[in-house]
């Protein structure tokens, strides 16, 4: 009898971990502007990346002024790994389809050491084919721009906007980036092309 209770004990302690381990790795992340707010001014120095911006490696500028009203897919990112340069590609290939409609975007390395962002940019663009999507670091590398709210545990946070205004927000914890959710921020870029 002890031992079945033992066991049953054991069994809900089991199941109550797993429980917080997936609440904690599917618990929703806020970061970075919201629907319908507006994208302020920031400073950030580009790295690599589309060629075709007119704007040279090296310099600092507001990329997101440079913008202007055009649709803009705004990335933050703290991992540059295999799943982020699969939606970077997708997303390079969509501004290609879209030019028409001015779609563009950036992404914003995010880190400690700017010096290490910088060369690791480089060689993540060349690894992945990367043409139209620039590479910036932001003054602040380790969490961006403070009123851009950007939170430290997002590991990914994607702001698509449109004339300033925010229209999609896409925020992932570590490890969540999956198919469906690359999906659905090439669907929230697309459709601001509409």
């Amino acid at each position: 009898m002890r031992a079945a209770w033992i066991s049953m004990v054991a069994a809900i302690g089991i199941i109550a971990a797993a429980t917080v381990m997936t609440g904690t790795a599917s618990a929703e992340v806020t970061s970075g502007y919201q629907v319908g707010e507006s994208v302020g001014a920031m400073t950030v120095t580009k790295v690599t990346g589309n060629p075709l911006d007119g704007v040279p490696d090296g310099k600092t500028l507001c990329y997101r002024c440079k913008m202007g009203s055009r649709p803009v897919v705004m990335v933050f990112a703290r991992t540059a790994d295999e799943k982020l340069g699969k939606l970077l590609k997708k997303l390079d290939e969509e501004i290609e389809e879209h030019a028409s409609a001015k779609l563009t975007g950036f992404v914003n390395m995010l880190g400690t050491d700017p010096d290490a962002i910088k060369k690791d940019a480089a060689e993540f663009v060349k690894l992945h084919g990367i043409e139209r999507i620039a590479f910036v670091v932001p003054e602040d590398s380790a969490n961006g721009p403070a009123d851009y709210k950007i939170a430290p545990d997002a590991d990914l946070t994607v702001v698509c906007f449109k004339g300033g205004k925010v229209q999609a927000n896409h925020a992932l914890a570590k490890g969540q980036l999956s198919e469906e959710k690359i999906d659905a921020i090439v669907e929230a870029a697309c459709a601001m092309t509409e």
